[in-house]
């Protein structure tokens, strides 16, 4: 059972295995910080760049359900990569990364589920979300964070370099 989830979760993120592709996934600081994020794309300035005096945003059922869209949207093979470079901490930086994605047949059949989502910060939340292959549980319980970078919850770098870890590839910046 183990090595069947553990097959399943390879080929989820083999594709992250690119190796030469990968070499800018390093997390340098801006803006993240935990094991991994999400992204959300900040309709309204209500969710994403005002702060509550507690320490997380004005409305976070707003922030939430944003955090929410864009997380999937960012792991969905139909989002076109130039909205996942959107969807990601550092997008432009890691453009090269996601292209390398669209191509690869393991990655359309990839999809997450989010499952909570907890701030830790005006501009950080963890996120806990199962890792689905075409549809089935691969990963279930996986932990990530988003990161409010220019206005808009995304993806961190961290959580992208934490599933190439998972996948078991060693890839020079993660």
């Amino acid at each position: 059972m183990v090595l069947k989830r553990r097959a399943a979760v390879l080929g989820a993120v083999a594709v992250l295995a690119l190796t030469p592709v990968l070499a800018g996934c390093s997390d340098d600081g801006g803006g993240g910080s935990g094991g991994g994020s999400a992204t959300a794309t900040v309709t309204g300035s209500e969710s994403g760049s005002a702060t509550a005096a507690t320490g997380g945003p004005v409305d976070p059922a707003a922030a939430k359900a944003e955090i929410t869209k864009n997380f999937t949207a960012f792991f969905d093979a139909r989002t076109p990569t130039a909205e996942r470079v959107k969807l990601l901490e550092d997008g432009e930086r890691m453009a090269p990364v996601l292209g390398a994605f669209a191509g690869d047949k393991n990655a359309a059949r990839t999809s997450v589920e989010v499952k909570e989502v907890e701030f830790t910060s005006p501009t950080d939340a963890n996120v806990g979300y199962d890792l689905l292959v075409a549809g089935n549980t691969a990963l279930p319980g996986a932990k990530g964070t988003s990161v409010l970078q220019d206005g808009t919850w995304k993806v961190s770098v961290r959580t992208l370099c934490g599933l190439v870890q998972v996948s078991g590839a060693t890839v020079p910046g993660c």
